[in-house]
């Protein structure tokens, strides 16, 4: 009696594509989470103060693209990078996600510098007083610009995985089947009164008659 033993690693595939899979869906949702977090972030209030100039107090507030427009700026070239990832190979992607990876740190460590910043509010009290030297007082900040560096830490979590798993991920090509087999290349019609046409179907292995 025959015993047919199976081949090693039979049972792993399943479970390596699953956590391919998981890894695929994880960085798709923290990336584009991410980036729509930090977007929104950056068009809400980050700061407040009041400004003395003649004729009484003016309150001021400033947005988050009044103070710094770098998360915004990160957060888009960072859903590209996303993106892109499923573009590129090998190399390219180890690439493409480090950069999405700095996009993400670097977000995160922008919104941090502007919870405490407030030159944009300076900047507008001057305008107000005609004063360039003018400053504001009964500054107070929002929660806004923490809510911009969790975006930018979802976009860095997203590059880290990419970093991990990215290999395991598919890549757009149209020579492929989506089980990653090469397609068939189709044969290029053979003109019987061409004799090149009819040597390089000879060289394929092709009847040229058609026969």
């Amino acid at each position: 009696m025959e015993y047919v033993t199976a081949p090693p690693h039979s049972g792993s595939e399943p479970a390596r594509v699953r956590a391919g899979r998981r890894s695929l869906a994880v960085a798709l949702l923290c990336g584009a989470l991410g980036a729509a977090v930090a977007l929104l972030a950056s068009r809400q209030r980050w700061s407040s103060a009041t400004a003395w100039p003649a004729g009484g107090d003016f309150p001021l507030t400033a947005k988050g693209s009044d103070v710094t427009g770098v998360p915004a700026a990160l957060a888009i070239v960072g859903l590209a990078a996303l993106v892109a990832v499923f573009a590129v190979r090998r190399a390219g992607r180890v690439l493409v996600a480090a950069l999405l990876a700095l996009f993400g740190a670097g977000t995160v460590v922008s919104a941090g510098l502007g919870a405490s910043d407030s030159s944009a509010l300076d900047e507008k009290a001057a305008q107000a007083s005609g004063d360039t030297s003018a400053t504001v007082g009964e500054l107070s900040h929002t929660a806004w610009p923490y809510v911009a560096a969790a975006g930018g830490a979802l976009i860095l979590l997203a590059g880290l995985q990419t970093l991990r798993y990215g290999r395991r991920w598919p890549a757009m090509s149209g020579r492929y089947e989506r089980d990653g087999t090469p397609r068939p290349r189709r044969a290029k019609p053979v003109d019987p009164d061409r004799p090149e046409d009819l040597w390089k179907a000879l060289d394929r292995g092709e009847d040229p008659t058609g026969a």
